[in-house]
């Protein structure tokens, strides 16, 4: 059987509208080598009328404390209870983690988002993984919306370390089967993992906000504010069929940009900026400048993980931008009332169609290239 431990005759219906119903009536009608097999089987096909119904173990989605807003829209796109789970802290700071319900052979996801406080977030979901583990949960998926610790993926000086490979090791120590992420800072880090990891995209959005609310798109160009985002740029610019840029900097030390060229022609065009995430926003508001000076007419920035740590709201109302748009990886209510530019694109939409695809052991690759209604 495949990790969910299902039979591999079994026929999937991929069509059933109520996912999670439990339909485990009259097993009388059912043929005595049926019940036989259903002891080996988590999920069994059962025949009524000409469609058939997949019994699947039931699911479990648990939140951390890192973004529970997000934890909920999941549940309520599933049409599933949020389950019930205290993280607490003693008086000595350490994490303290209650499952306060049965996770005996459940499918058990995990949701919790590397941001705010990083290592403690990070600690309360290796606690929470492990409880769920030795709790007997037939398997446990960590949905992860912003991979901590992801931007120190590479030695690039010496005695530097690989944190986001410690990180894999943990998670995988810790008891995890399966990863759900979105734009991994570099897709290599599903490299350094064992198990399988899915690595969503939040392009598809991206290209919809675009079409829906710049109406001069056609005209308009990509830009990408350092060379290391030139594939993610240029696979936008395809898909609107539309002109890129790149912009090439040259960095002094971490989180200090020193100067810019623009590659590319950005004059009497709209520049739609577009990045995996923003943390200082330094060099996307000197990016924005730079454009400026080239002669772009209006500036979008559109960014998978707003972080916005130190002086970058301060940065973004100062700046030139018509409107910079982040996805809700990380919350951002407190960001939009500090500033009026900031916009946000819903994913959880996203997540909870790769939890139910994963959940139903159906493909996910239909999450690369669309976005689910």
């Amino acid at each position: 059987g495949n990790s969910t431990g299902s039979c591999p005759t079994q026929k999937r219906n991929k069509q059933s509208n109520n996912i999670f119903s439990q339909m485990r009536d009259d097993r009388q009608r059912e043929s005595p080598n049926q019940i036989e097999m259903s002891k080996y089987c988590t999920a069994q096909p059962q025949t009524k009328g000409s469609s058939e119904v997949t019994i699947m173990p039931n699911i479990k989605v648990f939140s951390g404390n890192s973004h529970p807003d997000l934890a909920k829209k999941i549940c309520a796109r599933l049409g599933i209870n949020h389950a019930n789970v205290v993280a607490q802290k003693f008086a000595n700071g350490e994490t303290n983690v209650e499952i306060r319900e049965s996770v005996r052979g459940e499918d058990v996801y995990i949701v919790q988002s590397g941001c705010g406080e990083v290592n403690d977030n990070l600690m309360e979901l290796l606690i929470m993984i492990n409880a769920c583990k030795i709790a007997s949960a037939e398997r446990v998926t960590a949905v992860i919306p912003v991979y901590p610790y992801s931007r120190q993926d590479k030695k690039d000086k010496s005695r530097a370390p690989i944190s986001a490979k410690l990180v894999a090791n943990m998670l995988s120590v810790a008891g995890a089967d399966h990863i759900i992420t979105m734009d991994l800072h570099a897709s290599q880090i599903q490299g350094f993992f064992d198990i399988p990891v899915d690595n969503l995209y939040a392009e598809p959005a991206v290209v919809k906000w675009i079409k829906e609310n710049i109406p001069e798109w056609k005209t308009a160009i990509v830009v990408s504010p350092d060379a290391g985002g030139a594939k993610r740029v240029t696979s936008i610019a395809d898909r609107l069929n539309i002109d890129f840029a790149l912009i090439h900097k040259e960095r002094k030390k971490a989180n200090e940009v020193a100067s810019m060229v623009l590659v590319g022609d950005a004059k009497g065009k709209v520049a739609i900026l577009i990045d995996d995430m923003a943390d200082t926003c330094g060099t996307i508001v000197q990016a924005a400048q730079k454009l400026v000076e080239d002669g772009a007419t209006m500036i979008y920035a559109i960014l998978t993980h707003g972080i916005f740590s130190g002086e970058a709201i301060a940065r973004i109302n100062n700046s030139s931008f018509e409107a910079v748009v982040v996805t809700n990886t990380i919350p951002q209510d407190k960001n939009m009332m500090d500033c009026s530019k900031i916009q946000v694109i819903d994913v959880s939409m996203m997540f909870a169609e790769a939890v139910r695809r994963t959940h139903n052991g159906e493909s996910v690759s239909y999450l690369f290239e669309n976005v689910p209604y």
